[in-house]
C-alpha cells in the first residue's frame, strides 16, 4: 500500500458538543466523528446510535447525565456499522432496537465491517477491548413501529435505501424533530461503500416530507430550524449525485476503476474537499459506485483485505 487510509492518520480528538434541538431532545456531536441522539421520555431515556466503544458511549452517557438522570431504557441503532453501534454494552438498556434489515446484515457482514473499520479507525476503536462482541438487537421490525417513553411517542420508520439497505429514521412528533442516522449529513462526507446511489435521493424526499423543525444528522452539526434542515438535505443530495455520475459515465464505456477514481475526484474535489472524512471516504465511495453502475445491487462485502487491494489499486 503506497500510503495509509486518510483516517488511519486522524488521531486528533475531536470537540464535543451537546445541543438541544428540542424539548427533551439532544444531539450529541463530534466534529465529523459519529453522532449521537438523546431522546428524554417521561420515566425514562432513548439513545440513538451507541458509538463505536463503551469507552466512546460513555461520553455520550457523561452528557446524558448533565440534563437527566433518569434510566437509559432503549438504544436505537439506524443500522448496522461497527461505529455506530459496537459501544451498545455500556448503555445498560433493556432493549436494543434495529429493523430487520439492519439485524440481517449484522449477520451476514457483521464481523467483517468490525475488522474492517478497526483497520481504517484507530482512534475511534481506542478501549476496543471492553467490546464484548457483535451488537445484536432485542427488537426488531420491518417497516415502522412506535415506541413510547411514557406519553412521549417515538416512531422509528424505515423510509427507503441510502447509506445502507437497512437504514431507519426516528422521528419525535411532539416536537416535529427527526434523527436520520447517515442518510443526512452535515458539512461531512457521506460514507456510500455501503450505499444505494440509486434510492438515496427518493428515500431524502421521503426525509423532507416530513418537513421537520430540526434533524440531528449522522456526522456533522445539529440542523436546527427548516432552512439549516433543508440546505444539509440538498448538499446531501448534491454530493451523493455528484459521486454516482461520473463514475457511472466511466463504467458505462467499459473504464476502469481508477478512471471512475480520477472522474469522480474532478467533480467532488471542488465542491467537497473541505468535508469532514472526504478523503476517508472518497475510495470506497467510488468503488461501490463503480459497481453500483456495473449493475452490482448487494454492495459487496467490505474486508480488511478487500480495503488494502481497493486502495493499492487506486493508487496505482
Amino acid at each position: 500500500m503506497a500510503k495509509a487510509f486518510a483516517s488511519q492518520g486522524d488521531m486528533t480528538e475531536k470537540k464535543i458538543t451537546f445541543d438541544q434541538i428540542g424539548e427533551g431532545l439532544y444531539a450529541f456531536t463530534a466534529e465529523g466523528d459519529p453522532n449521537s441522539g438523546v431522546i428524554i421520555g417521561d420515566d425514562s431515556v432513548m439513545i440513538v446510535e451507541a458509538q463505536a466503544t463503551p469507552r466512546l458511549a460513555n461520553k455520550v452517557i457523561e452528557c446524558v447525565r448533565s440534563v437527566t438522570d433518569k434510566p437509559i431504557s432503549h438504544v436505537v441503532l439506524t443500522h448496522y456499522h461497527a461505529v455506530r453501534v459496537l459501544g451498545a454494552s455500556a448503555y445498560g438498556a433493556d432493549q436494543i432496537i434495529m429493523g430487520d434489515q439492519a439485524r440481517a446484515m449484522v449477520v451476514e457482514r457483521g464481523q467483517e465491517d468490525w475488522d474492517s473499520e478497526f483497520q481504517r479507525f484507530p482512534r475511534l476503536f481506542e478501549g476496543h477491548e471492553s467490546i464484548p462482541g457483535l451488537t445484536y438487537p432485542t427488537t426488531t421490525f420491518s417497516d415502522d413501529m412506535t415506541v413510547y417513553l411514557g406519553n412521549r411517542r417515538i416512531d422509528l420508520m424505515h423510509l427507503g435505501r441510502a447509506h445502507t439497505s437497512g437504514d431507519i429514521v426516528i422521528h419525535v412528533p411532539d416536537q416535529n424533530v427527526m434523527f436520520t442516522g447517515d442518510i443526512v449529513e452535515d458539512h461531512s462526507a457521506c460514507y456510500c461503500g455501503d450505499g444505494h446511489f440509486s434510492d438515496w435521493g427518493d428515500t431524502l424526499d421521503n426525509i423532507a416530507s416530513f418537513d421537520v423543525d430540526a434533524i440531528a444528522p449522522g456526522r456533522g452539526g445539529a440542523l436546527i430550524g427548516k432552512k439549516a434542515v433543508e440546505r444539509a438535505i440538498e448538499s446531501t443530495r448534491d454530493f451523493v449525485y455528484s459521486t454516482y455520475a461520473p463514475a457511472a459515465k466511466v463504467a458505462a464505456r467499459g473504464g476502469s476503476l481508477k478512471e471512475a477514481w480520477d472522474a469522480v475526484r474532478a467533480e467532488c474535489d471542488p465542491k467537497f474537499a473541505d468535508y469532514a472524512i472526504y478523503e476517508h471516504c472518497l475510495p470506497f465511495n467510488v468503488a461501490r459506485a463503480y459497481d453500483e453502475a456495473r449493475g452490482i445491487d448487494t454492495p459487496r462485502i467490505w474486508t480488511a483485505q478487500r480495503d488494502l487491494d481497493m486502495w493499492a489499486a487506486l493508487q496505482g
